[in-house]
């Protein structure tokens, strides 16, 4: 059709590598890119003196700063979670897989997608369930580790949760000899004896592992799953997701992130082989744009230390095992050895506390 058609990709996170950072493009933007292409038709990055036929403006979360530009074109769309929760890309794009050229940033090594899309959970600050309804099978890895890319990402959000599906393809990833990351996290509550068979078996990106741990009764689960998993020989490290706020106050969200603290002190200490390694992410309301975030900076800086928050479970953002390093005195500073010294830190909520104890969001 040889049509001009531009791009905005409003979260903009594939657009700069930082160090240690894991790239992460627009997947939708990718797939509208591939779609265009097939039609004849030409694709950039859009410009805002440039007249193009159409521009897609992508976004992703709803907090993201929107692009106010005024593009000069014959049609705009904007689309994404972040402007509507019930936008979804048409069949006949959304089956497509990425034209990964339009990030020139990526590894040129790793792909990324989907195997499986829904949850049957209901988490407070996630809105797939409302968006995509109850978990199904979506992609084959085959689909997904396109042009010899044998690194794959894979941001599904439950995936131990589609039953002989997640099976056939966890065995097909093994056979296969992907390397691949769990971004969003397994749920420890499903891993069984098989499952910890095949994840034992998986060659993980940076040998590394993800779990959520964001209730006190997780803990359990993951120490379980964790001890199913080293029992199959796995050597890799454990990345634990540990939402605070919402509906955790303070004592509980210190409490579960101190435990892992100890656990991971009590690891090296007796030479165990592997680390745990927990994550503090910041509540953020799904359906609240405005809300503020425990300590709205994006670091948290104590002593000689950094801890680096994600802005949701679901983002596409840096997520480094380093969070908590295995080096005593930077794990130390990060997470306190008693609450007292963890309240020191008081940067992590400052003038927010009073938004952990509240409990006006009420799951879907």
């Amino acid at each position: 059709m040889n049509r001009l058609i531009g791009l905005v990709d409003v979260d903009g996170h594939a657009k700069k590598k930082k160090w240690g950072a894991t790239v992460y493009p627009n997947l939708a933007l990718t797939k509208i890119a591939r779609y265009h292409k097939e039609q004849d038709d030409y694709v950039e990055w859009a410009w805002p003196l440039k007249h193009y036929d159409r521009v897609y403006i992508s976004k992703v979360f709803n907090f993201s700063p929107d692009d106010l530009t005024a593009y000069d074109a014959d049609e705009v769309i904007r689309g994404g979670t972040g402007y509507d929760i019930s936008s979804q890309l048409p069949d006949e794009i959304d089956r497509l897989q990425p034209d990964y050229s339009i990030y020139p940033a990526l590894p040129k090594d790793t792909a990324y997608g989907f195997l499986t899309r829904g949850c049957p959970n209901k988490c407070q600050w996630c809105v797939v369930p409302r968006k995509e309804g109850k978990i199904r099978p979506y992609m084959d890895i085959d689909q997904i580790a396109i042009e010899g890319r044998k690194k794959v990402v894979l941001m599904d959000n439950n995936i131990l949760a589609a039953g002989d599906y997640a099976r056939e393809q966890l065995e097909k990833i093994i056979e296969r000899g992907y390397h691949v990351d769990f971004n969003q996290a397994l749920d420890a509550r499903l891993v069984n004896d098989e499952y910890a068979r095949l994840l034992a078996r998986i060659k993980f990106i940076g040998h590394r592992v993800r779990f959520g741990c964001d209730t006190p009764a997780q803990i359990g689960e993951v120490e379980r799953a964790v001890e199913l998993m080293t029992g199959y020989g796995f050597k890799g490290s454990i990345f634990l997701y540990t939402m605070i706020g919402g509906k955790s106050d303070f004592n509980e969200s210190y409490s579960r992130i101190h435990y892992w603290w100890i656990r991971n002190h009590e690891l090296r200490s007796r030479h165990a082989g592997y680390g745990i390694y927990p994550y503090a992410q910041p509540y953020r309301d799904p359906d609240n744009p405005r809300f503020t975030p425990p300590n709205g900076k994006r670091t948290w800086r104590g002593g000689s230390t950094n801890i680096r928050y994600s802005r949701s479970r679901t983002s596409p953002t840096s997520l480094p095992a380093r969070a908590l390093s295995a080096r005593p005195g930077l794990s130390d500073s990060a997470t306190g050895r008693r609450a007292d010294q963890y309240r020191r830190k008081e940067s992590l909520i400052h003038k927010t506390k009073q938004l952990w104890n509240r409990n006006d969001f009420t799951p879907t």
